[in-house]
């Protein structure tokens, strides 16, 4: 081989370079802004938000259909919304990223659906007409083969991309356990519990879970329960062993001893409930649109996994009993009295991150926390 062609192919910029790609659990407000900013495209705001409700609401009812408990339905949210974080809208479509993401999330939580299986419901929910006439036993939607496999390879592959997102890290923690545990810290009412509870259901069709971690959410879902609760109502009887929601809300509603005890701030608490309320005005003015679950909580043991299909899919919550002139009320008195925006300091890597997935050249290390976490073994 001549000498000069040698070189040319040891030459290190013909060397496939090794990157490192560290997984960030929680981006910051702005990180999350100017991400989405790039993947949005030609969409406005209110645009790509009624495309994530939309995705929000598919994987809702596939999610439901199929049996999965609320876990792997809330973090099959989270990955959507991850995902999108990272690629482009325009160049996915949303039924390809929300099944992918369930497929992932069930992997996560050992609640393991083949893709097939996942596709047969999608199918069911996507034309339930088709599902009317399926003579099969299972109720499986009649479509061409050849199509069931296209879509499963396109599942795959973006399966490949969303597991990147995520640096493979399997670890998911949910808000859900902190509710009833906080709940019980602040001497909450049952009934102010469960609407923390549907409150933090709610919370993952937004972006909120991406930027806090699972017990501030919960905190700030008891702070917006509490206010909803107590909003342009008279002070109800206080029971003995427990806080009225009058009270809780005033406590989390100023700084305190809470924000050391609970490693959050009052700022925060802000941030998500008027999250929240945006959902929550969204579906008070579009009924049809509902945001609410139909699975309120894992499935029970004692149920088979046929029985609970059938219930969570048949499953129907009563409406929320919030109207939007209210709710928009409620936020208006909130922006009264916020706080200061609260200054976090940004890793600067999420730009960085974003640059080496779906990359097929070169070598890509992904490593399962942010730097200074996990050894790079440099």
């Amino acid at each position: 081989m001549d000498a000069n062609h040698a070189g040319l192919r040891d030459s290190p910029s013909q060397i496939p370079a090794s990157h490192l790609k560290y997984h960030l659990p929680y981006f910051t407000p702005t990180e999350v802004e100017q991400l989405s900013d790039r993947q949005r495209g030609k969409l406005s705001i209110t645009q790509e938000e009624k495309a994530r409700q939309q995705a929000c609401g598919f994987i809702e009812a596939v999610g439901a259909k199929i049996g999965f408990p609320r876990k792997t339905i809330a973090t099959a949210h989270n990955l959507y919304h991850r995902f999108h974080l990272f690629f482009p809208r325009k160049d996915f479509n949303y039924h390809d990223v929300t099944l992918a993401a369930l497929y992932v999330s069930s992997k996560m939580h050992d609640t393991l659906k083949k893709p097939r299986e996942i596709l047969m419901v999608a199918y069911a929910v996507r034309f339930p007409e088709l599902a009317a006439k399926s003579k099969s036993v299972a109720g499986e939607v009649d479509v061409d083969p050849a199509t069931v496999e296209h879509d499963r390879q396109r599942l795959l592959a973006v399966e490949r991309l969303t597991l990147e997102t995520v640096c493979f890290n399997f670890t998911s923690r949910m808000p859900f356990p902190y509710v009833i545990k906080i709940g019980r810290a602040f001497g909450a009412t049952k009934k102010l519990t469960k609407l923390a509870w549907r409150l933090a259901i709610d919370s993952h069709r937004t972006v909120i879970n991406l930027q806090y971690p699972p017990h501030v959410i919960a905190l700030g879902c008891l702070y917006l329960a509490a206010l909803l609760s107590s909003f342009e109502r008279g002070t109800s009887p206080e029971l003995p062993g427990f806080h009225t929601s009058h009270q809780i809300a005033a406590t989390l509603g100023k700084p305190g001893p809470w924000e050391s005890q609970f490693q959050a701030q009052i700022q925060d608490l802000e941030d998500i409930a008027y999250a929240v309320i945006d959902v929550l005005i969204t579906a008070a003015q579009n009924p049809m649109a509902n945001t609410s679950p139909t699975t309120p909580s894992s499935p029970s043991p004692h149920l088979s996994r046929s029985q609970h299909a059938s219930s969570a899919a048949n499953a129907v919550l009563p409406p929320l009993p919030y109207k939007a002139d209210q709710l928009i009320r409620l936020k208006i008195v909130m922006r009264e009295s916020e706080h200061p925006p609260r200054q976090r300091e940004s890793s600067n890597r999420a730009e960085a991150e974003a640059s080496l997935l779906g990359r097929n050249e070169g070598t890509v290390r992904f490593l399962f926390g942010p730097p200074g976490f996990v050894d790079d073994g440099s």
